[in-house]
């Protein structure tokens, strides 16, 4: 059995009803310690990197369902997260309604163009797929580049041409910067939620089935379009939330910072921080904003991410396919096994 076969989603005979709400308080858990920490001892520049990329590892929990659960290699997530911020940013400006009404929406648009995304995938897999889904991002890139996001300014596109620009007010309970990271945590927090119950429950067992072949999956009585169709769907909503925070956070979103590029090292960060446990989305969103701040902090160019996020790639995919997330873990469970053994003796 390969090490993928082994951390796919579980089978129905290993979940009952009492484990799972004990496997999903895990999340709040964690996201509170986290979140407490983080607020208490970061100053207002690792705050704000710190709120982007709890934001963004809303994205990778998305990816981490299409590759993690089912094998599918999508380069088109970051496109789908300027998706969901375009549509936050449109909505606010345009009506002004609650800041969760426009981040809603841009989370049901990109769910929408997610699973418009996905439909190759109905037919293609491996490279193939990787392949389209990188063109599609992109072309976003082209015409977020042509259209830009929108600022307040009058039609459709909403552009008010660099004058009366206006920025996307934040919630009104978290208007300030320590608020607004505990609100984009909670906000997280119940996202992986939703991602980890799905996985623990009837649509994870279906997704794991599919991943083992279609055939299995069609002789087991499961309908592969629909489960196919449901991860594109909830990986899209899950990264147009990210979009929205994201807007949240610096009340606008500049189009040069989601190029084809920024999909590929998402799903590259999204490997090296594992996809097989819920946690490795927030490792790979702290990797992806923590290294180059660090390095921006240090005086050093940003752009020597690329080879560092290489390197650790290189790395995952030779000697730790589980990720950061699947060795801690192993060291947990090992800790754990340990203490008990002391225990019985």
């Amino acid at each position: 059995m390969t090490i993928q076969e082994q951390t796919i989603a579980p089978t129905a005979e290993s979940i009952s009803m009492v484990r799972l709400p004990k496997q999903l308080l895990h999340v709040p858990v964690t996201m509170v310690i986290f979140s407490l920490v983080v607020a208490l001892l970061a100053n207002s520049f690792w705050l704000s990197a710190a709120t982007s990329a709890v934001a963004l590892s809303l994205s990778v929990a998305g990816l981490a369902i299409l590759y993690g659960q089912l094998g599918l290699v999508s380069l088109c997530q970051f496109a789908l997260v300027g998706v969901g911020g375009w549509v936050t940013l449109r909505v606010g400006h345009a009506f002004h309604p609650p800041f969760e009404l426009s981040l809603l929406a841009g989370g049901v648009v990109a769910s929408v163009v997610g699973l418009a995304f996905g439909v190759p995938a109905l037919r293609l897999r491996g490279l193939y797929l990787a392949l389209v889904t990188l063109m599609l991002a992109g072309a976003f890139q082209i015409a977020i580049s042509a259209w830009g996001f929108p600022d307040g300014g009058p039609g459709f596109l909403g552009r008010a041409d660099g004058v009366g620009r206006a920025m996307l007010a934040r919630p009104a309970i978290a208007d300030g910067e320590v608020a607004y990271f505990l609100y984009v945590c909670a906000a997280a927090a119940i996202g992986f939620l939703i991602a980890q119950w799905h996985k623990l429950a009837r649509p994870g067992r279906a997704w794991a089935l599919i991943r083992k072949g279609e055939p299995v999956a069609i002789a087991s009585g499961v309908n592969v379009l629909i489960y196919k169709a449901w991860a594109f769907a909830l990986s899209g909503f899950l990264a147009g939330l990210a979009g929205g925070l994201l807007a949240g956070n610096v009340g606008q979103l500049d189009g040069r910072a989601f190029g084809a590029f920024d999909s590929l090292n998402l799903f590259a960060l999204a490997i090296v921080g594992g996809v097989f446990n819920w946690y490795g989305a927030l490792i790979a969103g702290l990797l992806l904003r923590a290294v180059p701040a660090l390095l921006t902090d240090l005086g050093i160019d940003g752009y020597v991410t690329i080879g560092i996020f290489g390197m650790a790639l290189f790395h995952a995919l030779a000697t730790a396919p589980t990720g950061i997330a699947g060795q801690i873990s192993t060291v947990i469970a090992w800790l754990g096994n340990r203490l008990s053994g002391g225990k019985g003796r």
